[in-house]
Order: structure tokens, then sequence, then C-alpha cells
């Protein structure tokens, strides 16, 4: 007889599958049996940890966020590079993530954005606090990029970082429609000019 899984890996292993699937598929048409199955749990284990499937949601999101704002704190504390290095580094992790064919679980907010906010309260909640946490991010590393001169801003740090984030989600919204990346190239070119960095 196998061994039980111990709960805290059977808990990740419904959210990292539901984030994986609902990447790719949405919200609205992706079933529990379906998530249960790929994290190969029985469906009583969901129901332990989650009393419905907006509250699974809920969780799905703050995971992803915290997993996102950790690997954003990685790329802007990379040693031996100005800021202005670091944002671009992090713009062109954006490109690359959300510009594959399969994000496997990296475009999240992109892919729920728009449709869970209309259908869950607590789900639109977590979106927004994990999306203030990205735009709190960016505006502390264009800070550090004014103070060790590699970037120019005309407006302040906060205004600039949240026009940043709405640009790339949408060249990311754009990217799915038209199927190319010309909507990343167009988001890189202008993000160098709101920064003021110039092109290589």
């Amino acid at each position: 007889m196998a061994p039980a899984r111990p709960i805290h890996d059977t808990r990740s292993a419904i959210l990292t599958s539901g984030q994986s699937i609902m990447s790719r598929k949405g919200f609205s048409g992706v079933g529990l049996n379906e998530i249960l199955s790929s994290a190969g749990v029985p469906k009583g284990s969901f129901y332990h940890f989650f009393p419905s499937k907006d509250a699974f949601g809920e969780a799905m999101l703050a995971t992803y966020f915290d997993d996102y704002l950790a690997e954003m704190e990685q790329i802007f504390g990379k040693p031996g590079l100005t800021a202005a290095e670091r944002l671009m580094l992090y713009f062109a992790n954006w490109r690359e993530n959300q510009g594959a064919s399969d994000c496997q679980g990296r475009c999240l907010a992109v892919k729920l954005g728009a449709e869970v906010a209309d259908l869950s309260e607590p789900m639109r909640l977590a979106l927004k606090v994990g999306t203030a946490g990205i735009v709190s991010r960016l505006t502390a590393a264009l800070e550090v990029g004014v103070a060790d001169g590699s970037l120019h801003i005309e407006d302040p740090a906060a205004d600039v970082a949240a026009a940043l984030y709405n640009q790339w989600l949408g060249a990311s919204v754009m990217a799915k429609i038209v199927r190319t990346h010309d909507p990343f190239e167009s988001a890189l070119q202008s993000t160098r000019r709101m920064l003021s960095i110039p092109k290589r």
C-alpha cells in the first residue's frame, strides 16, 4: 500500500494542477474532476481544502501571485546589473513566458482577469491585491533606476509603473488575438522610450 500523501502536498498538487489547466482553458471551462484527475487525488480531498470552486480560485490566484512576486524579487535582486537592466530583463522574461503557446500556469492573470472579475468578488479582490503587488515592485525598481541614473522618467514612479503594467497586460491579450509577438515588440519599444533607455 502506497503511503498517504502529506496534507500540504495534496493541497499544493490541486492548486498546481488547477493553475496549469486554467491558464490554458479559463476558469469556467474547467471542471473539478479534470483538476483532481490531473492532480491524482480523490474528489473528497478537494472539499477538505476548499469549500467551493470559487474558494479554490481565490486560493489559486493568491498562490500564483506569491510565486510571481517571488520571481520578480529574484530578478530585481540580481547583482551586477543596473536597475534599468533588471527591468528590461523582467520584461524580456514576460515576453518569453506570455508568448509561449503553453504557458504552464504562467499566464493566469492574463487568462482569468476579465473572466473571473465578473464572476466572483473574492477572486476579483485576489487579482486586485496581486496586481497591486506587481505595480508596487515595479515602482520600487523604477525608483532605484532613477537613483542609480540608469533610467529617466518624467512622471511619478507609481504612475509610470502602472502604465507599464497596463501596457504589457494589454500586449499579452493582443498577442493571443493576433498570434504573433508583434504586440510585445511594440510594448518593448514603448517601454524603452518611457524609461529613456536607448535601444541596443
